[in-house]
């Protein structure tokens, strides 16, 4: 399958991302899109990823639009740094999923592309290289791109944020394993660094197994922790477990930073904690399809409606938007409306210190539903779809898939089928928007049952697909 876009992005296997498909993506998106006449360039630590940002700078130079030059960053950081320029960017990342693919995200003066900006660079892609008065300029932008991302929260929070806190960080290969520890240290916390790797791992931080959970309880005792810090391979997805190495899932930590932040207006996919709705600090709750784009356009509408509301934006997998000028104690922390796994995990590490509570604490402060998520890889989206199209369309089918001692009380098509039943429990499928996986979700009273019904629902997809 050639490369197109997911739910973030272009993505493809890295043999298919030549040098041809990346110049006819970039050159539409040049022709197609408002660039600002620059843009930023970044790209994650894959051993592709050099080369396409390479042919990435070479496509933009010729299209006339000058480059700045940002090296390996996270994506939230070079999306701030093109917002605060005006410009555009282009971040040569494949995310979480594993380095045999790779995949490009494009920014616009506006911020992210939207779904509809998609749909021009797709339909531009046979366009032909324009005549360009005289070619872009090439400067090295890394440094002040990246100061300016640490200096978002070290400036803005107070010093001692986070004073008295031991926290671990897990680098392995994430662009972010030097920006937070600086941050970390810099508000005040004691940082150890955990296990940086030079191979590419991909880290899923919806899919995280249980040797890994293991690990991360191991790390915990014998550092002493307080939490645990990672995120995905590109630093939009972050990754927090408390004192024991328990993860704390992305939706319920989104709940935490955005009861810290004290926004009132919640958007966020289907796929999220259902919790979110028993929460009487949010006066909204906005439910989109899977993908940070409808994200985004959730979030931009709530705000032409109310320009005055504390509208934020997270997903399941802890990427965090934030829609409003947070004014924290030392300073005012722009909007930012692109994933970003920085701030939700200071935010719940600081409301653990102001509240003198564990991080454990804090969520069992929360309402008493927990999730789950896994994913069956190697599986071509259109299997996927076929599998679950023959459920949504079939009653008895469902009957006879969804095991679960209860019956049906309600189908939500939104993305995927996610069935809800009469005690409580909820399983969602769907077929990933990045990759060739056929992706579980699932929510229950306890964390165990949850996990439960993800094991047992995907052992019945293999064994039906095969």
């Amino acid at each position: 399958m050639a490369p197109k876009f997911g739910t973030s992005g272009v993505r493809g296997l890295v043999t298919q991302l030549t040098r041809e498909v990346v110049t006819q993506y970039v050159r539409s998106f040049a022709k197609q899109c408002d660039t600002g006449g620059t843009t930023y360039v970044g790209w994650d630590l894959r051993n592709s990823s050099p080369s396409i940002a390479e042919t990435v700078c070479d496509v933009l130079i010729e299209e006339g639009i000058s480059v700045k030059r940002c090296g390996v960053l996270p994506t939230p950081a070079l999306a701030f740094a093109a917002q605060n320029a005006d410009a555009s960017a282009i971040m040569i990342t494949g995310s979480h999923i594993p380095s045999d693919r790779n995949g490009i995200k494009f920014y616009t003066t506006h911020g992210e592309i939207s779904k509809h900006d998609e749909e021009l660079i797709t339909q531009g892609l046979d366009g032909l290289a324009g005549a360009v008065s005289e070619p872009g300029v090439l400067d090295d932008a890394h440094a002040l791109t990246t100061q300016q991302f640490v200096e978002r929260y070290t400036k803005c929070f107070s010093k001692d944020a986070l004073a008295g806190l031991t926290v671990g960080i897990y680098q392995h290969s994430s662009v972010a394993r030097d920006i937070l520890m600086e941050i970390i240290t810099s508000l005040g916390a004691s940082a150890v660094a955990i296990e940086r790797t030079k191979e590419f791992v991909p880290v899923d931080t919806e899919a995280v197994s249980a040797e890994s959970q293991r690990r991360f309880a191991d790390w915990c005792q014998k550092f002493e922790l307080d939490a645990l810090l990672s995120t995905d391979g590109d630093a939009d997805r972050p990754m927090l477990t408390d004192a024991s190495g328990r993860l704390v899932p992305g939706d319920v930590l989104g709940v935490i930073a955005s009861l810290y932040l004290g926004a009132d207006t919640i958007c966020t996919p289907v796929s999220s904690n259902s919790m979110i709705g028993q929460l009487a600090e949010f006066n909204e709750v906005h439910l989109t399809k899977i993908g940070s784009p409808y994200v985004v356009a959730a979030i931009q509408e709530l705000q032409r409606k109310n320009p005055q509301a504390n509208v934020v934006g997270f997903e399941a997998n802890g990427g965090f938007l934030l829609g409003f000028p947070y004014r924290a104690a030392a300073g005012t922390i722009a909007p930012l409306l692109t994933r970003d796994c920085v701030l939700p995990m200071i935010a719940t590490l600081a409301a653990a210190k102001d509240q003198s509570k564990s991080i454990a604490a804090l969520v069992s402060g929360l309402p008493d539903r927990f999730t789950a998520a896994d994913r069956i890889a190697g599986v071509p989206t259109e299997q996927s779809k076929q599998f679950i199209a023959a459920l949504a369309d079939g009653p008895d089918a469902r009957g006879d898939f969804f095991d679960v001692g209860a019956p049906e009380r309600s189908i939500d098509r939104t993305d995927g089928l996610r069935l809800s039943f009469t005690n409580g429990e909820v399983v969602h499928l769907r077929p990933s928007g990045n990759a060739p996986e056929f992706r579980c979700y699932a929510e229950a009273p306890t964390a165990d049952r949850a996990r439960e019904l993800v094991d047992h629902h995907l052992k019945k997809i293999q064994n039906r697909l095969r």
